[in-house]
């Protein structure tokens, strides 16, 4: 009977031990350091295609790579994970779930303020995001050379789907995220600048490539 009753005991104990040790484990851990990001539903501006938004934990240091697939060949940008985690998080996102396939580039803009091509939106300039936003990444001390890749808004912490690639350079406030840079394909954006645009209403400096840029897909490398 004693020995029954010490038997029990000890199974009790080793219980409460082994539940203690368990209780202490973290419940996340990650192989690299991470930030959280915050990806609100916009039902007023749902997603042009499906897609849901990415996990807020987003790594938040090192490099990834993305070759843009247009229908004029390849542009390879460098994206800076550590100058904005939760938007190169996004783009990444986005071109897995294939969200940019058959995409077009709606706007080019070639003048002495602003030469850049902005691409990401489905249905046409500033139409057809990802149905949710996140918050701008900047310092205020920002700049857009040539080459640069930063995300494109409607006013201040409304990053969606939208990107600009800057061709020549770009005269404007410090207020739009920069994903990085390209490292292979500026003869591209050459080509399609040297192409000239149809006037919209921004005027003859602004509007739709004269000539299609179709994106087919975005392949990511990290």
């Amino acid at each position: 009977m004693k020995m029954r009753w010490f038997a029990g005991m000890l199974g009790i104990m080793l219980t409460a031990v082994t539940t203690g040790v368990a209780d202490a484990q973290p419940q996340q851990q990650w192989s690299s350091p991470r930030t959280m990001c915050e990806y609100i539903p916009t039902p007023e501006n749902p997603a042009a295609r499906p897609v849901r938004p990415p996990h807020p934990a987003a790594k938040n240091e090192g490099t990834a790579w993305a070759t843009i697939r247009t229908n004029h060949g390849d542009v390879v940008v460098e994206l800076d994970r550590a100058n904005a985690p939760c938007a190169v998080h996004n783009l990444v996102h986005l071109a897995r779930k294939d969200f940019y396939d058959d995409s077009r580039c709606w706007r080019l803009t070639n003048s002495a303020r602003l030469g850049v091509l902005q691409c990401g939106d489905i249905y046409s300039v500033e139409k057809g995001g990802p149905g949710y936003r996140f918050a701008d990444e900047v310092t205020g001390a920002e700049t857009y050379p040539r080459g640069t890749i930063a995300m494109g808004n409607q006013g201040p912490d409304t990053n969606g789907s939208q990107f600009f690639i800057v061709h020549s350079h770009a005269n404007i406030k410090p207020g739009y995220t920069v994903l990085g840079r390209v490292v292979e394909g500026m003869d591209v954006l050459d080509e399609i600048v040297a192409g000239g645009i149809i006037p919209g209403e921004g005027g003859d400096q602004d509007g739709e490539p004269a000539l299609p840029v179709e994106i087919e897909n975005i392949k990511i490398r990290r």
